[in-house]
């Protein structure tokens, strides 16, 4: 393997300066920088990280754990997480547990399958020095995932840890709902149904308070034969839209753009028409959204920033722990807002 002293040996200069070319540090004059990099990529030079951290006590690197890649909300926070580690030195690892591949939806009430899997890859990062360890839920929830007293700086990321002590980043569900049944009220519409996704679930809670403080500040009545509930899915929204469709709503606000999927497809099977008959919100912004005919009035996930925050957030702990910064002057519990998105699924009445 070739080292810092060969790589000095070749160029004719000392140690310390390859370390400060390949450390980014300037003082270094442009023609010797550009020749200390060729040799180089000329001899495969790799930095040994593990080593450097042994030596520095810091290895420049986080883990990242998610539950599952192939969840819809998954990569681009990891994207936001790894451009804003990138930005500021750092290299990501990332483990994905696969819960759902594994065991669909089944493995939520396992704790003990679940803890299998979990904890050898938090002993894995650790034990690879990782400064710190970034979790990523498929859902947001209340997780058991990180031990009491645990020494590596953590965050979790679109749901909350029972440590009160790890922060968590996540979207704001009721305050997002509030301001797209807002929105249909604007529009004249005070009939106003839900399907919303598994009534236990925190996204559902949540969003439905947001949706009952709209009709609040409005003196609207609030209707608990008006709200469904559904698997967040088109198929188990379906027969949820046909017994809405025998009220007198004028609108529906949908707690994910699928299962107004359903909904779009219930009004077809009965010759009627988002936007005209019956006004339709979504939530997430999937790309499907944009394909409904007519185009899904809906809200952005800020997936992104979720990965964004969730770094910086880590990163101050890591940079916190440098200095003897305690941890809990990090803010524990970050709610970014949705972006709203306007197509052509509700009109005014």
């Amino acid at each position: 393997m070739i080292t810092i002293k060969e790589i000095a040996r070749e160029c004719n200069v000392s140690p310390t300066t390859v370390s400060n070319i390949l450390n980014g540090k300037p003082k270094v004059s442009q023609e010797t920088k550009e020749r200390v990099l060729e040799t180089v990529n000329r001899l495969g030079y790799s930095p040994n990280y593990i080593a450097q951290g042994l030596r520095n006590q810091k290895t420049k690197m986080i883990g990242i754990i998610a539950e599952d890649i192939a969840q819809f909300t998954t990569p681009e926070i990891v994207e936001g997480i790894m451009s804003y580690c990138e930005e500021n030195g750092y290299r990501s690892i990332v483990k994905n547990l696969r819960l759902y591949a594994r065991w669909s939806d089944s493995w939520y009430n396992k704790e003990s399958d679940y803890h299998a899997i979990l904890e050898p890859a938090i002993r894995e990062l650790t034990s690879i020095m990782v400064d710190g360890i970034i979790y990523i839920a498929g859902h947001a929830r209340v997780i058991h995932c990180f031990p009491e007293r645990f020494s590596t700086p953590a965050v979790m990321t679109y749901a909350f840890d029972s440590n009160p002590e790890i922060p968590s980043v996540g979207i704001d569900d009721q305050g997002s709902a509030y301001e797209i049944v807002k929105y249909l009220i604007s529009k004249g519409h005070r009939r106003i149904g839900v399907i919303g996704g598994k009534a236990d679930n925190i996204h559902t809670q949540e969003r439905l308070l947001g949706y009952q403080k709209a009709l609040f500040e409005h003196q609207i009545l609030y209707n608990p034969a008006w709200i469904r509930y559904a698997a967040w899915d088109e198929v188990s929204a379906y027969p949820e839209a046909q017994e809405l469709l025998k009220t007198e709503v004028t609108a529906v606000f949908c707690m994910s753009d699928k299962m107004a999927g359903g909904l779009y497809r219930c009004l077809n099977e009965n010759g009627k028409r988002a936007g005209e008959n019956l006004a339709v919100v979504g939530f997430d912004n999937q790309e499907i959204a944009r394909y409904f005919i007519p185009g899904l009035t809906t809200m952005s996930l800020p997936l992104k920033e979720i990965g964004n925050v969730s770094a910086k957030l880590l990163l101050q702990q890591i940079e916190g722990a440098e200095k003897g910064t305690p941890r809990n002057d990090v803010k524990q519990k970050i709610l970014i807002p949705c972006t709203f998105i306007e197509r052509e699924s509700v009109h005014r009445i």
